[in-house]
């Protein structure tokens, strides 16, 4: 339990998570940025960002379709 603790005391901000995340979105990462990314990243900032990045996926989704439909 204190792994979790120290794990969510991690320095990296919530930007530079949602950098990583988008980049993992697209599948694009070096192994070094990987590896600092899981040494610095907060696991709670990483679970909010994929969840809010496969919001806007979704929806993205969602408007393209509709838009297509319509025509």
């Amino acid at each position: 339990m204190s792994e979790l603790k120290d794990a969510s005391k991690r320095k990296a901000s919530f930007v530079a998570t949602v950098k990583a995340v988008f980049w993992s979105f697209l599948g694009i990462r070096k192994k070094n940025d990987y590896e600092q990314d899981a040494a610095q990243l907060n696991p709670v900032h990483v679970i909010i960002a994929g969840i809010l990045g496969a919001l806007i996926f979704i929806a993205t989704l969602v408007f393209i379709v509709k838009q297509v439909v319509a025509k």
